[in-house]
């Protein structure tokens, strides 16, 4: 693995793109009991004939069911699509959760699921396991169906470069529609660095020298949500690509032996450790939700920095005083030695929806995000919940807040220098399960650097070694 090589920005991206929620990247494995059944186990339900108004053949008298995460988002932002569903259909029974894989895994090992799942938060379901187990249904008629805006055009030909990758483990089916395009970094009241004379770190030592300043207020340099340490990987994981290529990430997705010991990896961990062991993380961070830190974030003024993705705009909403100016920008970069530039970003679609192979009416649920792709939902959306949508263009026009308009900067900004880890949504339950309560536990004390590194290459070759598991490559 050397210095990094530019290639073309589709490409890039492809491998990369860009908020929400995960929104953050799933959670937890379907239980193993869990029958199976692939597409071919369930027709979607009743059937239609096929018409310009309803090209996937949807039938009327079949209700549909949606089950919601209630997160970063909340949940208003399909009532729209809803009203417009039962306009043309037949009635839609929505429900909401904040522990999606609880409420859901008993409905799908019986075989009687709802027929779309906002699959996301911290108890999101493992898309892996359940593609292995033959549960979810490839949404390829949904993108190959015209789009509301122009019939003339499939709704695969209206979403930003790499959604529809997003949803591929493998092979060229889909097996999750991403809604929502996050840019991951760091965020900042612009406000708080303007008032104290600070610019925002492009290197690692202009944010401890900053962090050395801020600790002399009381101010915490760096907080970071211990309850939940996934955030972590947002200011990591893409340090990790800067400092030593794309193919550093890919040598990680790829599960290759000894990917984690690179020097790239060694030089952000032990950057990110320097912050506690001098002092500048946010006391009691450990103990913290994220809605607990970002509230000592903006409402408390009690830190400068936090490791977030651009959903974190609306969720944060409440506690935001009007001046605050939030602001995302990129990971510094570790020196000049870097493989990729300052401007280089993580950003994905994420905000996963999901139709089991089971559902009683799988054609519904595709019309249903049918609907979502379109211009009028997307931009809908974006005007609700601040945060891109994955239809490409569907924010112009709209006024957006501080946070979501550097967030659109960023992306403007990186020309080709996009990454994407795949490792967080290949491997899941190892990744949320395990690696991120390394790295909290590195980033409160518990153990150094070489031996967080050590514990994540072991698990990591666990993952590579369990033949129970689906391997997927670059």
């Amino acid at each position: 693995m050397g210095s990094n090589t530019h290639v073309g920005r589709r490409d890039l991206i492809k491998r990369a793109m860009a908020l929400g929620l995960i929104s953050v990247p799933t959670v937890g494995a379907l239980s193993a009991c869990a029958s199976g059944g692939g597409d071919d186990d369930n027709d979607g339900g009743a059937k239609a004939d096929k018409t310009d108004k309803n090209p996937l053949g949807v039938d009327k008298n079949t209700d549909l069911e949606v089950l919601m995460f209630d997160g970063g988002f909340g949940t208003k932002y399909i009532d729209d699509d809803a009203t417009a569903y039962q306009k043309n259909f037949a009635k839609v029974k929505t429900s909401s959760t904040e522990k999606i894989q609880s409420k859901v895994q008993g409905r799908m090992a019986a075989g009687d699921p709802p027929d779309l799942i906002n699959n996301s938060g911290d108890e999101a379901m493992d898309v892996p396991a359940l593609i292995t187990q033959g549960q979810l249904a490839d949404l390829t008629p949904l993108l190959d169906a015209p789009s509301i805006d122009d019939p003339g055009k499939k709704v695969r030909d209206t979403l930003r470069d790499g959604t529809i990758e997003m949803g591929q483990y493998g092979d060229e089916k889909v097996y999750r529609m991403n809604i929502a395009y996050s840019v991951f970094g760091l965020w900042y009241s612009k406000k708080l660095l303007d008032d104290n004379g600070w610019e925002y770190p492009k290197t690692w030592d202009d944010m401890l020298a900053i962090c050395a300043d801020a600790k002399k207020q009381n101010i915490a340099g760096f907080a970071y949500t211990g309850v939940y340490p996934q955030y972590l990987g947002f200011s990591m994981l893409p340090m990790i690509g800067k400092v030593g290529g794309v193919e550093v990430l890919d040598a990680i997705d790829n599960l290759e032996p000894n990917a984690w010991k690179h020097d790239a990896v060694k030089g952000v961990m032990e950057a990110h450790y320097e912050l506690y062991d001098k002092g500048y993380v946010l006391k009691n961070s450990p103990g913290k939700t994220h809605t607990d830190v970002q509230t000592d974030w903006t409402e408390r003024g009690n830190c400068i920095f936090i490791p977030n993705g651009s959903w974190v705009e609306n969720e944060s909403k409440d506690t935001t005083p009007p001046d605050f100016e939030m602001t995302v920008s990129p990971s510094p970069n570790l020196d000049s030695s870097d493989a990729m530039p300052f401007e280089t970003i993580w950003a994905q679609a994420g905000e996963p929806f999901i139709v089991p192979a089971k559902a009683k009416n799988s054609v519904g649920a595709m019309e249903f995000l049918r609907n979502m792709l379109s211009k009028k939902s997307a931009a809908g959306f974006t005007e609700l919940v601040s945060s891109l949508a994955c239809v490409e263009g569907s924010e112009e026009g709209l006024q957006l807040g501080t946070g979501l308009t550097t967030a659109v900067g960023l992306l403007d900004g990186a020309g080709e220098n996009f990454l994407n880890p795949r490792f967080p949504d290949w491997y899941p339950t190892p990744y949320r399960e395990k690696i991120v309560f390394v790295l909290g536990d590195m980033m409160k004390g518990g153990i150094k650097p070489a031996e967080a590194i050590d514990k994540i290459q072991g698990i990591a070759d666990e993952t590579a070694q369990d033949d129970s598991i689906k391997k997927y490559k670059h």
